[in-house]
């Protein structure tokens, strides 16, 4: 053994090499990023189907006076019922976010930008759900909103997640922390 570490050489500090606890390190980053994609995704599909056995079609239920209320509503647009023409557009777009999401995965060291993903990947499939398998029809599905703040758009658990993940993103990306676990200064 001793022969064989002298003949290959051992990693000195500074090699390019990965330390051997690099590689059980990213992927319980990976599982980091798909346990917070699942949970957002469960809750958002959870809260979606609640909402359209319980509230579709039915008066809007007051949570906070007139200052928070639930009320269902079908959005095929983007956020505040933005582009309703563009349906299969926003349903590429989330595709594409989320395969991005999954190949930038794979040199994921970061726990924070862990999360920060996870929340735009379970959002992102949240509200790609809706868009391919809701009325009117695949990739033309309107996305089920809710939450309906006082003079704010109407949102759902998807919305708030990727929104999170955004302002993660950029809060990470400020720090300087990139999503390898490298921190730097500029």
């Amino acid at each position: 053994m001793a022969e064989a570490e002298s003949i290959i050489g051992t990693p000195e500090v500074g090699d390019d090499a990965q330390p051997e606890s690099a590689a059980p390190r990213g992927r319980r980053r990976i599982v980091a990023l798909l346990v917070v994609a699942l949970l957002a995704y469960l809750l958002d599909f959870g809260s979606k189907m609640l909402v359209v056995a319980k509230l579709e079609h039915q008066p809007p239920i007051r949570i906070i006076g007139d200052l928070l209320k639930f009320e269902a509503i079908r959005n095929p647009g983007a956020a505040f019922g933005f582009g309703e023409a563009f349906t299969i557009i926003f349903t590429c777009i989330a595709a594409t976010v989320i395969i991005v999401i999954v190949r930038l995965a794979r040199k994921l060291y970061s726990l924070p930008w862990a999360i920060a993903l996870g929340l735009l990947l379970g959002g992102a499939l949240g509200n790609l759900t809706d868009r391919i398998f809701r009325s009117p029809g695949v990739f033309r599905g309107a996305v089920v909103d809710f939450i309906a703040p006082a003079h704010f758009a109407v949102f759902n658990l998807a919305d708030s997640a990727i929104v999170c993940g955004g302002i993660l993103i950029v809060l990470l990306s400020f720090r300087g922390l990139d999503p390898d676990g490298t921190v730097h200064k500029d």
